[in-house]
């Protein structure tokens, strides 16, 4: 792993913003207060409903495993369902900024990263003078976990490209692929309004367990045989969009940008954790030659 040669300085927002809205699996109402924070700080959420408030950074050591979502703990205190105002702060370039919340649970509002880009869009940024340290990939690395992959090599350009291979098979989701360059304004345009998707039959097995009753299918996408109930699709590929939205924001958990070329074939959010753990594993390490350790990188699997 390599630093970058030409860091441009650190980020973060020019005053505070609120997004509002109901968690999808709690049903319990939020209040997300995006807030500036000095440089160094990263992105760090804070309970402030408990007593006292709990501050939990967003990095991989504070993941927790959850079911078709990340969440991050620091003791007892959670939040839940991050991955997309982490998605949207490191799509537009946030490296430092204080997530204040008085849930566990982040608001779903339409399953995308909209809201929370126009929140931050609405304020705007400000430089806060220490350079932004990215992680530079400089050789191939590879994650599996039996079911799904993920492929990293250096970068085409100075950040992040995240290319998505979706394979449904021959239902109504069928096969997509996205591919992207992470850039604030492709950001915008082409990943933040890709919204969360799940079959007909998982969304009656959530309802069943009690979670998620309060939902409706028009407030996201839920697939029945023929496609979309009670909603259409932004685009034909919206499926692979918004995978490649969730690599974004997962892959924030590192702590600084990766800058790398990414592609991914039916990942999910423990395979992208495992990606960064490999990624920060191999930049703490620093030696070895570039060939040795893409051999074991290859053969690296959960």
């Amino acid at each position: 792993m390599l630093e970058s040669d030409n860091p441009r300085p650190q980020r973060t927002l020019r005053r505070p913003v609120v997004v509002e809205g109901v968690g999808y699996w709690s049903g319990l109402r939020s209040r997300v207060e995006l807030r500036p924070a000095p440089a160094a700080v990263g992105v760090v959420f804070v309970r402030r409903d408990l007593c006292p408030s709990v501050r939990i950074p967003a990095r991989l050591d504070r993941r927790v495993d959850a079911e078709a979502r990340t969440n991050l703990a620091s003791g007892a205190a959670r939040v839940e369902m991050v991955e997309h105002v982490l998605s949207a702060l490191a799509g537009l370039g946030v490296d430092c900024c204080e997530v204040s919340v008085d849930a566990a649970e982040m608001p779903g509002l339409d399953g995308s990263s909209r809201a929370f880009v126009e929140a931050i869009d609405s304020v705007g940024f400000e430089e806060v003078g220490a350079p932004c340290e990215p992680i530079v990939v400089d050789r191939a690395i590879r994650v599996e976990d039996g079911r799904g992959w993920m492929e990293l090599s250096p970068p085409r350009f100075e950040g992040l490209s995240v290319e998505y291979l979706l394979d449904y098979g021959d239902g109504p989701i069928g096969r997509q692929r996205c591919a992207v360059d992470v850039t604030p304004e492709n950001y915008r345009v082409e990943l933040a309004g890709a919204r969360t998707f799940l079959g007909v039959q998982d969304a009656e097995r959530l309802r069943a367990s009690g979670r998620g009753l309060h939902v409706e299918f028009s407030d996201l996408l839920v697939f029945g045989p023929e496609g979309p109930i009670g909603n259409t699709l932004r685009w034909p590929d919206e499926c692979a969009r918004h995978k490649a939205l969730d690599v974004v924001g997962d892959l924030s958990l590192a702590g600084r940008p990766i800058h790398a070329c990414v592609r991914s074939s039916r990942s999910g959010h423990r395979l992208n954790a495992m990606a960064v753990a490999r990624v920060l594993a191999l930049a703490a390490a620093g030696e070895g030659s570039p060939a040795g350790v893409a051999r074991e990188a290859r053969r690296w699997s959960a």
